[in-house]
């Protein structure tokens, strides 16, 4: 992660012209993000407008696009439940016993008025002023006549008739059936049709209601039945109303609770989803501002992320309608790995899961299937080598999907042979590869417009920039090949470095190589490229050999700005050299003067002349290549370069560096500096190692002995 470009700076700050402090320019970056992708999910759980009218035909199929309570059917049901209750009645206490004395007193008197005299006339009179029930006299002379045996089997068939029907119990106006069941029971009994009809009317006058209605009872009775009514429920894609089919009341209510008519519904939701939004964005802010403060202080930066989070919601919300398992999210996990780093990509992968894979579809599968996606796109590129890493985390991306997406099936609904089954489980398994794929193919192709726009150098490119076969390299290869092999010891000097003190390795090793590409357009006046024991410098002035060799930077810059490299090595390849002092020129011409009869008439070199022009190194990866570049010049200069002696100019070139103010602006403190020094001595120490040194006179006999044998052996041969 580098700087980004002068020119997208100037964009930006043109977008946010009415305030120059950095603070406001974050607040409303981040809020016009906010508002965004706060519209996004908005416009996405908006109920689509559907107009139907009551007893016309629907103009279009509906299906339902999420789960609801069917309000309609739940009320009829609960309707139904409730009126299946019956009433609740309380029986009249002691009615059972009353009509029960009244039959025991009507029995009684006929036993009084039979044991009155003989004649019917006059028992029949003493009976009827006895009884006070309007029974016909052939009844009552019926039963005078009846044996003490009939009368009492008669009276108890009678009870138990009463008891019956009272204890079944009679309400209020149902006196009718209960006389009904009476009569249906005198009919049976074995006596003569004139005392089944004095019983008739006995009971006339001894039934009466023994029931009063409970409307309280009835009433948590039936609420009861009608809360444990189970609510039904309109499944998501479940078929709401077919094309052309009449519209009718249940439909229009089905549609209502789903929020296709009326949105105010969704009000609450549109709230909820503003403060979910809020939360998320305060803590991941919060998480950027503690752990990734250079994010957090740039603009650019947070544009960069804010366009990748909108952009994989763009996509995600077109995806999901062919299935959940295609959004992308796994392509928002790669870009922010190689772009940033791995820690906050995994953040945005959590956040755009919740966002995409459960709050958008309201599915806890998408969510796990997306986030496990995300993490393993992460894991794939966080140690990326090449571009090809790329197209295999998205195998790895769809294989980790599809394991995902079978787990779910066999939790959720077991492995069925079933057509319905089979179909929805094959989409998603092709949702799923198709998603790591798509992923990959996505990141690949977005990485070098997102690099080109915000500045920024990947992996992917500067593995690619250290290809030997490029261009420039091997320019430097063929013109200056001094300058290319002491490029890549530097290279190798500043990743080991860079290793040491927490610097980005591949970048010091990729700016290394190209460091000294301006020496191609006159490679002769560098000691490394001269092999023909000539030098040019010999026949011209110190002060234009100064100028030639500082000019090896300016030139370097024309070539990398020319060749479109990446912003970081460009500044590197200008600060590499600092403002450092080109000191062997300098004594020259300080010898050069003394060396002169009249030292008034000869103008003092100016020591700004024999200078690079800078700038001074801005970042540890720069300071480090200018530090390797002069030890290594220095070290392969000795003669003798013994591990001690390597040691020793190596800590001296630091100090010196150091002293001169050209580590000013580099974030390296003392501590970097030791151990900087400590690589480059164990590094060299193994490189320049003394060598066993064959003296001349026993070189010479050992090759004459050769040559002896060799000569002794031919003529043998030949004889």
């Amino acid at each position: 992660m580098k700087k980004p470009t002068k020119n997208l700076k100037q964009q930006i700050s043109k977008l946010f012209f009415f305030t120059k402090n950095s603070t406001s320019r974050r607040v409303l970056l981040l809020a016009g993000f906010f508002i965004v992708i706060y519209l996004l999910l908005f416009f996405t759980m908006w109920p689509q407008g559907i107009f139907v009218e009551r007893g016309m035909p629907s103009p279009q199929t509906i299906y339902a696009p999420r789960d609801a309570i069917d309000l309609y059917s739940t009320t009829i049901l609960k309707k139904e439940a409730a009126e299946a209750v019956p009433e609740v009645y309380d029986h009249i206490p002691g009615a059972l016993e009353e009509g029960s004395a009244e039959l025991v007193s009507f029995f009684q008197d006929v036993r009084i008025a039979r044991g009155l005299g003989e004649d019917d006339d006059e028992r029949l009179a003493s009976l009827q002023k006895l009884v006070s029930v309007n029974i016909p006299a052939d009844s009552l002379l019926a039963l005078l006549r009846q044996s003490n045996e009939n009368l009492t089997e008669l009276q108890n068939r009678v009870e138990n008739i009463y008891t019956e029907v009272m204890l079944q119990g009679i309400k209020e106006d149902g006196e009718h059936l209960a006389m009904r069941q009476v009569m249906q029971e005198i009919s049976l009994l074995p006596f003569s049709p004139e005392v089944k009809q004095g019983m008739e009317k006995l009971f006339t006058q001894l039934i009466r209601p023994n029931m009063i209605y409970n409307e309280e009872a009835t009433n948590v009775s039936r609420e009861a039945a009608s809360q444990a009514q189970e609510p039904v429920r309109i499944l998501k894609n479940s078929l709401i109303i077919q094309e052309g089919e009449r519209v009718t009341e249940k439909h229009i209510a089905q549609l209502e609770a789903l929020g296709l008519l009326d949105s105010s519904s969704h009000i609450g939701g549109y709230f909820g989803l503003f403060l979910l939004l809020l939360l998320v964005f305060l803590v991941v802010i919060i998480y950027v501002y503690l752990f990734n403060r250079e994010i957090y202080n740039n603009v650019n930066y947070i544009s960069l992320l804010g366009l990748i989070v909108v952009l994989t919601l763009v996509l995600g919300l077109a995806a999901r309608y062919f299935s959940g398992y295609l959004i992308p999210v796994a392509m928002a996990a790669i870009l922010i790995t190689v772009l940033f780093e791995s820690r906050l990509a995994i953040i945005f992968n959590i956040v755009l899961a919740l966002f995409l894979g459960f709050v958008v579809d309201g599915e806890l599968s998408f969510f796990v299937v997306t986030l496990l996606g995300g993490l393993v796109a992460v894991y794939s590129v966080n140690h990326l080598k090449q571009r090809s890493d790329l197209t295999k985390a998205g195998f790895y991306i769809a294989a980790v999907n599809v394991a995902a997406i079978v787990a779910i099936f066999l939790l959720n609904q077991g492995f069925q042979f079933e057509y319905d089954f089979l179909r929805e489980f094959s989409i998603a398994l092709l949702a799923g590869i198709g998603n790591g794929l798509f992923s990959a193919v996505m990141a690949i192709g977005l990485l070098p417009f997102l690099e080109s726009a915000f500045g920024l150098t990947t992996a992917i490119t500067l593995l690619e920039l250290a290809d030997p076969g490029r261009p420039l390299l091997r320019k430097l290869l063929v013109e200056t090949p001094g300058t290319y092999h002491h490029s890549i010891l530097v290279g190798n000097l500043a990743e080991a470095a860079s290793e040491a003190v927490g610097a980005d390795p591949l970048l010091s090793r990729v700016a290394a190589f190209y460091h000294d590409i301006g020496k191609v357009r006159r490679p002769y006046f560098f000691v490394e490229n001269q092999f023909m024991n000539t030098n040019p410098h010999h026949k011209i002035s110190p002060n234009l050999s100064s100028l030639i060799i500082r000019s090896h930077v300016k030139d370097g810059l024309e070539m990398a700005r020319e060749e479109k490299l990446p912003l970081p090595i460009v500044e590197i390849i200008g600060q590499h050299h600092g403002r450092s002092l080109i000191s062997f020129f300098y004594q020259q011409a300080m010898e050069n003067r003394e060396n002169k009869g009249n030292k008034e008439k000869c103008v003092l070199p100016e020591e700004a002349d024999f200078r690079y022009e800078g700038p001074l190194p801005q970042t540890k990866e720069a300071a480090i290549i200018m530090l390797a570049d002069a030890v290594e010049a220095a070290v392969r200069s000795l003669s003798q370069p013994a591990a001690g002696r390597i040691e020793g100019i190596i800590r001296r070139i630091i100090k010196e560096k150091l002293n001169d103010g050209q580590l000013d602006e580099a974030p390296l403190t003392l501590k970097d500096l030791d151990r900087i020094g400590d690589t480059f001595t164990r590094i060299l120490s193994g490189l320049f190692h003394q060598r066993i040194e064959y003296p001349e006179k026993e070189l010479r006999a050992d090759l004459e002995r050769g040559r002896n044998k060799n000569g002794s052996s031919g003529k043998q041969l030949t004889g």
